[in-house]
């Protein structure tokens, strides 16, 4: 399934994903040799969003909490991709420690912690979970709507190594994204792999430092299949020393948004782009959609009332937002059921394994999608996305996939690339 597109710019992007199409077999030799060279994350996801003139990644995650809403078909694939992230990091492992959020309430994600643990014991490992929560003192049993259960234990710390009461695992793998910093048990873990590494976690990782290594990979990309890297690059700008509520930097901020928009509108002259351009503020740490603004005119952020105030101020786990990414809003002219869409492209290793369509009936072609409403639709890919079909036109299913998966690759390098970069020094992890 390839959802309807709702523009007249299918010229564009046509072009766009012929570029790909055309360019393939330099594609993957050019991603095989930056493979080589760069580490890939164990897991991750990426929101793309495709305007029909540009694609382009708009989010990265490291701790990823969707696989719940992967195709089942895709499983073949996950495995496949898990056992290569696994012997890449330690071939011989037979036990992994799972550490999942605290969100034992929320069904949707305990289902995607399920999905993860049945991928990861087909690799043939012993996976257990192990919970942050002070409360949990003794295993713990986890009702799922769809009538499976997860157990949680309390984590156990023997020098070194992170552990269960009768559990020695050679790995710990995060699906906790440690928004409120991290925890003393996490710290120190010289005898162990833990995956993510502590410094991917959002207590420290920021988005605009994700986007500028992004931008140099988006340019390297361009050069070799020859595009203007803006095709597939959000430009975006950093406002910092903000406080929402007191109303300090709001005259910064908005010089900020005028000065990109006057760069997207330049690049809307020059490819006759009618839309109006946008921008999105947002949180320059954290996810789930939190503290995020829509933005046409510096104008509109100024004067912000109570209530946008108190919806910018604050993320995850009730931190303060000081620092924003002023990110260029790409429209999604892609509908699913007469509602916007958005895919989320999922990758383990440096493989794509899948994705499914964030879809939200109440928000506009220029809204985020990831906010209360939303829901979501799988994939349906009719081949993987990295096999495309030149025999058919470049909008065809396995070829706007292909596309998607490329792009999404490029946004995987940068984290790669960003954590290398942003590794802390040996005195700082010992802390």
């Amino acid at each position: 399934m390839v959802p309807h597109l709702t523009t007249a710019l299918t010229g564009p992007l046509l072009e766009l994903e012929k570029r790909f199409l055309d360019h393939a077999t330099e594609i993957e030799r050019w991603m095989r040799v930056q493979w080589q060279d760069h580490l890939p994350p164990f897991y991750g996801s990426t929101d793309l969003r495709n305007s029909g003139f540009k694609l382009a990644p708009v989010d990265l995650n490291l701790f990823p909490g969707g696989f719940n809403n992967l195709n089942d078909a895709f499983m073949p694939l996950c495995v496949q991709a898990a056992q290569a992230a696994i012997e890449r990091i330690c071939p011989d492992a037979r036990q992994l420690l799972l550490i999942p959020e605290n969100h034992t309430r929320n069904q949707f994600y305990l289902q995607n912690v399920a999905k993860l643990v049945s991928v990861l014991q087909l690799t043939g490992l012993d996976v257990r979970l192990g919970s942050l929560l002070p409360e949990i003192t003794a295993p713990t049993t986890l009702e799922l709507a769809n009538g499976s259960t997860l157990t949680l234990e309390p984590l156990e710390r023997r020098g070194a190594r992170l552990g269960l009461a009768d559990f020695e695992p050679c790995a710990v793998l995060l699906n906790n994204d440690l928004s409120g910093g991290v925890p003393p048990i996490l710290k120190g873990l010289d005898d162990q792999w833990l995956i993510p590494p502590l410094h991917a976690g959002w207590h420290v990782r920021r988005k605009s430092i994700h986007a500028a290594v992004y931008d140099r990979v988006a340019r390297d990309f361009a050069a070799v299949i020859g595009i203007d890297p803006w095709r597939i690059n959000p430009e975006f700008g950093v406002c910092s020393q903000i406080d929402f509520h007191e109303r300090t930097g709001e005259e910064r901020l908005a010089d900020e948004v005028d000065a990109l928009l006057a760069r997207i509108r330049e690049k809307y002259r020059e490819y006759e782009v009618t839309e109006t351009p946008f921008v999105v503020v947002k949180a320059d740490a954290g996810t789930y959609g939190m503290g995020v603004m829509t933005v046409r005119d510096a104008s509109e952020v100024r004067g912000l009332n109570r209530r946008q105030r108190n919806k910018m101020s604050v993320v995850k786990e009730g931190l303060e937002v000081h620092e924003v990414i002023i990110q260029e809003g790409v429209h999604t002219f892609e509908t699913v059921d007469d509602a916007v869409a958005e895919p989320v492209v999922y990758m383990m290793d440096h493989y794509v394994v899948g994705g499914f369509y964030r879809v939200h009936t109440e928000r506009a072609r220029d809204e985020n999608l990831n906010a209360p409403g939303m829901h979501f639709k799988p994939l349906a890919f009719e081949t993987c996305c990295s096999l495309p079909d030149c025999r058919q036109g470049p909008d065809a299913a396995p070829n706007r996939f292909y596309a998607y998966g490329v792009v999404a690759r490029l946004a995987l390098l940068a984290a790669s690339i960003e954590i290398e970069e942003t590794m802390p020094a040996e005195a700082e992890l010992a802390a």
